[in-house]
């Protein structure tokens, strides 16, 4: 806790693409949700690397929160990665988040394993060069091959199912010019 107090990590607020997609929402949030957000922005903006769990029930809305995050960090013009333990959940985000942060202004990517070739380049180009804002994906996220042009804030769902060295992985694709990558872990599963 103390090395995340110390590390700087850059300030991200809210912004149009964030109140688009909290607009776009099928739903209104719930008290509960509410605070979360506002504890995880709170955090996001102090200049202090979060390492924040968000525990709920499945079905809880704890992808809708964490999509909020998301679009915070292209607000800031940082960018965001959701990182699913399986293709088929990877998928199901992209598949559900993706329309949502499009249309807030967020461009949104997917990576996994089973991605041809020609179907990762343009992907990799994408986040290489910023173009795209958010990418969700797999293990594939945190390979050799994909670069950021400037990661802000790393999503994990279902933590339980990542290592440590896994989840430092991907916070290690952060540019260290702007400080530490803000790390939100997601469990439905009670943490002892």
């Amino acid at each position: 806790r103390r090395a995340r107090q110390i590390t700087p990590a850059p300030a991200i607020h809210p912004g149009e693409p964030s109140q688009r997609l909290l607009a776009a929402l099928p739903f209104s949030l719930t008290g509960a949700q509410t605070r979360a957000v506002a504890e995880i922005r709170r955090d996001l903006a102090s200049g202090e690397q979060m390492g924040r769990l968000l525990q709920g029930d499945v079905g809880s809305g704890k992808t809708a929160v964490a999509a909020l995050a998301l679009a915070d960090a292209a607000a800031s013009g940082f960018q965001a990665a959701l990182m699913a333990p399986t293709e088929i959940l990877a998928r199901q985000h992209f598949q559900r988040l993706s329309p949502m942060l499009e249309a807030a202004g967020v461009p949104t990517v997917l990576l996994t394993g089973r991605d041809t070739p020609a179907e990762r380049r343009p992907r990799l180009a994408a986040l290489a060069s910023g173009e795209a804002a958010v990418a969700i994906g797999t293990h594939a996220l945190f390979q050799d091959a994909v670069r950021f042009d400037r990661l802000g804030l790393a999503v994990i769902d279902e933590q339980h199912r990542f290592g440590v060295n896994e989840r430092q992985r991907l916070q290690a694709k952060g540019d260290p010019r702007t400080g530490g990558v803000h790390l939100l872990t997601m469990s439905a599963t009670p943490i002892p």
